[in-house]
């Protein structure tokens, strides 16, 4: 009789294929093999196509994005058990970075004996199936821009680093962005966010004047933000939009599921808090849009909430470079503007490094009604945390 890790390996190629009785009898097998052997062979495997990502630009926040994307919830958690198992094996020391995103999945090790078995709920044969199909996903996938040093790697040199989570200005940021989204009324939403949006772009200009006569100037970073469906193309444009405003570079990844954002770390803090805080408030304004445009049309059509989306994050955009334009001229200095040109020219730089061959993809109005109200719900939202953002979205691979 084969062993485990053949039987392991047949069933992984049939998995992969398009015969679906095929993947059924290899699964079969894998199903009667010897328990203990065959969950050995998943998990060495597993830990190992899981560590051979981190060189590949991949990181665990990266793997349980796309795992809950294409995976079933226990494919998913298998995929979570595999980067705590893979952990404990690592050589030290660990980029602080990686375990702070192990604690953030609340990934868990409990040991190697049935492992598998107290996963699966008494339903071994699925269990084995999420678990190939697990694997096969974490072997397919591709290599990506590599963002941070990988684990076993030569540590990066230390660097400026983006305002601590717990700063009191990020603090107040958050509380003005919580009362932005939870308010009622358009003009309080938009002074709160409008405050915040202030606070980011002054912390921002301060920063780039700091780096600039730092011994060691910082380098621009970068950050995965999902894009899931529906209407990711919308998601990405918003993305790009606060990207730009915020003085960074947004590349749209639409087959995995996320946008890259290059920037500076202050920047970069400054678009995840108001892309976050914007991506409520337009799918709540959109819902609302909805709800009266059902009630005075009877229709509802995926075009008009694509065209909402598409129209926020366009005005949204504007609005954010108007503040930042704000916020550079109250900030009166004759460094100011070389400063920001060169970080600016460093961003553009390491996006060419990382993104050759970037392309770029243009928006398709399909419902003028979805548009209109897109545009005025941007007007009204809040500001709440960041700076503005410009217009073009890129697709990269």
């Amino acid at each position: 009789m084969p062993d485990a890790e053949q039987v392991l390996a047949d069933a992984l190629a049939a998995a992969r294929g398009t015969d679906v009785r095929a993947a059924e009898r290899a699964l079969d097998r894998l199903v009667v093999g010897d328990p203990p052997a065959v969950d050995a062979a998943l998990l060495a495997r597993l830990t190992h196509g899981v560590a051979r990502l981190w060189p590949r630009g991949w990181q665990p926040v990266d793997l349980e994005r796309i795992a809950t994307r294409r995976l079933t919830p226990r494919g998913a958690r298998l995929v979570r058990d595999a980067l705590a198992a893979q952990r404990r094996a690592m050589p030290q020391p660990v980029p602080s970075w990686f375990d702070d995103q192990l604690a953030e999945l609340d990934a868990r090790w409990d040991g190697d004996p049935g492992w598998l078995d107290r996963r699966a709920d008494g339903d071994r044969i699925s269990a084995l199936r999420d678990a190939v199909d697990a694997l096969a996903l974490l072997e397919g996938l591709p290599p990506i821009a590599v963002l941070r040093p990988p684990p076993g790697g030569p540590a990066a040199a230390p660097r400026a680093a983006a305002p601590p989570t717990g700063s009191r200005m990020l603090d107040r940021v958050r509380a003005l962005l919580a009362k932005a989204e939870s308010t009622t009324f358009p003009a309080e939403a938009e002074a709160l966010t409008g405050k915040a949006q202030e606070l980011m772009a002054r912390h921002s200009i301060d920063a780039a004047l700091l780096d600039a006569a730092a011994e060691r100037p910082d380098r621009p970073g970068g950050v995965r933000l999902g894009t899931d469906a529906p209407y990711a193309a919308a998601k990405a444009l918003l993305i790009q939009e606060v990207a730009a405003a915020n003085r960074c570079e947004s590349i749209w990844s639409d087959d995995l599921g996320f946008a890259t954002v290059l920037g500076f770390p202050a920047d970069l803090t400054a678009v995840e808090l108001l892309h976050t805080s914007l991506l409520v408030q337009a799918t709540a304004a959109m819902l609302r849009g909805r709800g009266e445009r059902r009630a005075g049309s009877g229709r509802r059509t995926k075009g008009y909430d694509e065209s909402f989306l598409n129209a926020f994050a366009l005005r949204i955009g504007e609005r954010l470079r108007a503040a930042t334009a704000t916020a550079a001229e109250e900030r009166a200095d004759d460094r100011l503007l070389p400063v920001l040109a060169a970080r600016s020219d460093a961003v553009k730089e390491r996006v060419d490094q990382l993104f050759p061959g970037v392309t770029r993809h243009r928006l398709q109005v399909r419902d003028a009604e979805g548009w209109t109200s897109g545009t005025t719900a941007a007007d009204r939202a809040s500001l709440d945390a960041g700076t503005p953002t410009r217009r073009p979205v890129r697709g990269g691979r």
